[in-house]
C-alpha cells in the first residue's frame, strides 16, 4: 500500500484491519452483543440482538441502546482510515420501536469528509419487520494518532 494513493483493495484491507483492532478493545459493543457484519472505507454495517435485558418500561428496546448501536456503526465507519476520529456531535430520530427478540441492523455511510471533519448517516432497521427504527447523523472530528499505531510510518510493500 502506498500512503498517498492506496488502491481500493488496500483501502478495504485497511478498513478491515482497523475494525478488527477496534473490536478487540470495544468492550461496550461486545457487552451489547453488537456484531460487525461488514466494513469498508467510510462505511460499516453492524447488528445487535434485542435481548430481554435491553427493553424499557414500555417493553421496547431502550432508545439509549439503539443510539449505542448507531454510534458504534458511526465509529467504525469514521475510523476506517486508521486516523483516530471521535464524535463532535450526534443527532438521532426514533421512528419505530425495536422489539425484544428482534435484531437491529445499522448501516453507516460517509456523506462528507474534509480535513479533520466528516458527516456520517446511520440507518437502523429491524430485521424482523423491515421498518426503519432510527435515523442517526454523526459529525466526526479527527484527533491525533492512529487506531493501529505506527501503521502510517511502516515501509510500503
Amino acid at each position: 500500500m502506498t500512503a498517498k494513493h492506496p488502491g481500493a483493495a488496500d483501502a478495504q484491507a485497511l478498513a478491515e484491519a482497523v475494525a478488527e483492532t477496534m473490536w478487540g478493545r470495544d468492550r461496550a459493543a461486545n457487552a451489547l452483543g453488537i456484531r460487525i457484519e461488514s466494513v469498508g472505507p467510510g462505511r460499516s454495517q453492524l447488528s445487535m440482538p434485542v435481548r430481554g435485558d435491553m427493553v424499557n418500561g414500555h417493553h421496547i428496546c431502550h432508545g439509549g441502546l439503539i443510539f449505542a448501536l448507531a454510534d458504534t456503526a458511526f465509529a467504525y465507519a469514521c475510523n476506517s482510515y486508521n486516523k483516530n476520529t471521535v464524535a463532535s456531535a450526534c443527532h438521532i430520530d426514533f421512528l419505530a420501536p425495536g422489539m425484544e427478540n428482534d435484531t437491529l441492523d445499522a448501516e453507516a455511510v460517509e456523506r462528507s469528509q474534509s480535513g479533520r471533519t466528516g458527516v456520517y448517516d446511520v440507518t437502523v432497521t429491524s430485521r424482523q419487520s423491515g421498518k426503519t427504527i432510527a435515523l442517526f447523523r454523526g459529525k466526526s472530528y479527527r484527533i491525533n494518532g492512529e487506531v493501529i499505531a505506527g501503521l502510517a510510518d511502516a515501509p510500503n510493500n
